[in-house]
């Protein structure tokens, strides 16, 4: 039992906290009542103070692992929530099922490759600095599940032909688990497959005896199967055939995920209860469009929020950009060529039929669970024909346009990141004893970039450029409104060309609306409000207010008085150097 927080250990003093921590975490959210800790941590002879000391150990694991993971008293115990943290023997169990699933399509590549990584998060014996109360519950079906996993992964390794090397790992293994019959088996196959007809016989009359001897009982029916296989060269020891049929592995064209995304953990959380399709066919299409203004990580959270979800969908992954780097729209012919082929469907590019290319794709995802995420869409026409027809795939769709009515299509709009959330996402990405060194202009530089993770990953950027500059020097450049959009650019990243890009889409009207909004001087403004200050129509300014909501450059609330809008402070300084240049345009003119 240990904790690490990136590569360092967190100290956890004295057996029984960690005890304690494992139970938590081995419930699986689940309440662990006081008495169940009691009889992990003492057995059935508990102190007098038993209440005491569990509070004690609580207090001491609240402290030692911080505000990221959550352990609550809710009676008759005790709850944790890990949060985002990785508890290994949960990923341990969700790549042995992955792996299974796999070997039992047929994709023995794949499974071997799962079943590995499950593997290698096995360090040493399981539970082996707990108390023996706790050790004794749960080493037998840990050790049993790591067991059944290295089965199968040496059963796709047989498969694949790769025998010579299981030999002396096989051997060991029989030593050490003599009573693991389907073990003694797959020694006699990569015995027998590698020539030693004689040495596999052996094996197997030894462990007759011992089963004899031990147990009083004959080997079972896999054993016998192999003995029987090894004296006939029947197929229990025949390798398969390899190459008269190919499978491919299911596809996967995920962008990279953000190693340091910080936040929207209600936001992910809900995508993970409602994204995962449900057990049974059910025909609830799971579509989900993810809107916000330009920088606020709708592409970051859509594939974070994917990658959470893999093990839901085991036929694949796919991945489409609907919009070109100059911010034209991608034809979705071209957008159906490219899904089809990573499906594995032998399409051309030229001459395509739309309507030939939509029904291709909507029988060829009917039944695969697959979750497709499509990128930066423009419009629902570009989307519609995107869609697959079957309730199994799940649709992940960013979008900075609220778009018109798509069929069964859940919006979740991401707002600008809170005070804290920036900073921690600031601290994701530098040097920890730079910020801990200047923890005020660290504040200033996460305050500085209005919550837009677009924004902190540009002035993180900046920083771990310069790793001997202070980060005051960052935060006074930050501080000049004038010069702020000029030092939120770094690399190909640019808040300002994010916003440029997203004003272009804008007709006239609204435009003119956006560059006035600056005029108003304050951050959040009602409808009426605005129309005073503006010399306006209410009416019509709520509509143009309104749209320009839909484009994601205004955020919306609602007030228990009146609906409020809220114009960002690096939009408001776009929108003031947009009504500067016109002006300067106009008197020129």
């Amino acid at each position: 039992m240990e904790v690490r927080r990136g590569d360092e250990s967190v100290v956890l003093s004295g057996t029984k906290v960690k005890t304690v921590l494992a139970a938590l975490l081995l419930a699986r959210g689940r309440v662990v009542p006081d008495a169940q800790l009691s009889r992990l941590l003492w057995g059935w002879n508990p102190p007098i103070t038993v209440n005491a000391q569990i509070y004690t150990y609580i207090s001491r694991l609240r402290m030692r692992l911080g505000d990221s993971v959550r352990i609550e008293r809710q009676l008759p115990g005790y709850v944790l929530d890990a949060g985002h943290a990785r508890i290994d023997f949960l990923e341990f169990e969700r790549l042995s099922r992955l792996g299974m699933e796999a070997q039992e399509a047929g994709d023995v590549e794949r499974a071997g490759a799962l079943l590995r990584d499950a593997l290698e998060l096995w360090r040493g014996p399981a539970l082996s600095n707990v108390t023996e109360f706790l050790a004794d519950s749960e080493l037998p079906r840990l050790e049993e599940a790591r067991a059944v996993t290295l089965e199968n992964r040496i059963a796709a390794d047989l498969e694949r032909g790769r025998h010579p090397g299981l030999v002396p790992e096989l051997t060991s293994l029989v030593a050490e688990f003599p009573m693991r019959e389907r073990m003694r088996a797959q020694l006699m196959k990569a015995l027998y497959q590698g020539g030693r007809q004689a040495d596999a016989l052996t094996v197997y009359h030894a462990g007759r005896r011992f089963l004899a001897d031990e147990m009083g009982v004959d080997p079972g029916a896999e054993l016998t199967a192999v003995y029987q296989g090894v004296l006939s060269g029947g197929p229990a020891v025949t390798p398969p055939v390899r190459g008269a049929t190919t499978r491919t592995a299911p596809p996967s064209t995920l962008p990279e995920d953000v190693p340091d995304f910080t936040g929207r953990r209600t936001e992910l959380a809900e995508l993970r209860r409602l994204l995962p399709p449900s057990g049974g066919r059910s025909w609830h299409a799971r579509r989900f469009l993810v809107t916000g203004m330009p920088g606020i990580g709708k592409t970051a959270f859509a594939v974070r929020a994917a990658n959470e979800s893999l093990d839901a969908f085991p036929d694949g992954q796919l991945y489409v950009n609907l919009t070109h780097p100059d911010g034209r729209p991608v034809d979705p012919r071209d957008a159906l060529v490219g899904m089809l082929r990573s499906l594995g469907e032998p399409v051309g590019a030229a001459g395509s039929d739309l309507d030939e290319l939509v029904r291709l794709y909507r029988t060829r995802t009917v039944g695969q669970r697959v979750l497709i995420l499509l990128d930066n869409a423009v419009s629902e026409l570009q989307l519609s024909p995107l869609l697959p027809g079957a309730p199994e795939p799940g649709v992940l769709i960013t979008s900075q346009t609220m778009l018109g009515p798509v069929g069964g299509v859940h919006t979740r709009v991401l707002g600008p990141l809170g005070p804290q959330e920036s900073l921690q996402m600031l601290t994701a990405s530098v040097d920890p004893a730079r910020m801990a060194a200047e923890p005020q202009a660290a504040r200033d530089i996460a305050r500085y970039c209005a919550g837009l993770p677009l924004a902190i990953r540009i002035a993180a950027t900046r920083l771990a450029a310069r790793p001997s500059s202070s980060l005051r020097r960052l935060a006074d450049r930050l501080a000049d409104p004038g010069s702020r959009l000029r030092e939120l650019e770094v690399r190909g990243l640019s808040v300002p060309r994010s916003l440029e890009a997203s004003l272009s889409r804008l007709d006239r009207e609204e435009r003119g609306l956006l560059l006035l909004l600056p005029l108003l001087g304050e951050e959040v403004f009602s409808v009426r409000s605005a129309a005073r200050t503006l010399g306006l129509a209410t009416a019509s300014l709520e509509s143009a207010l309104e749209s320009l909501v839909d484009q994601g450059l205004l955020g919306f609330a609602e007030e228990p008085d009146a609906p409020v809008y809220r114009l960002n402070s690096l939009v408001r300084l776009f929108a003031e150097t947009g009504r500067y240049a016109c002006e300067v345009e106009q008197a020129a003119a």
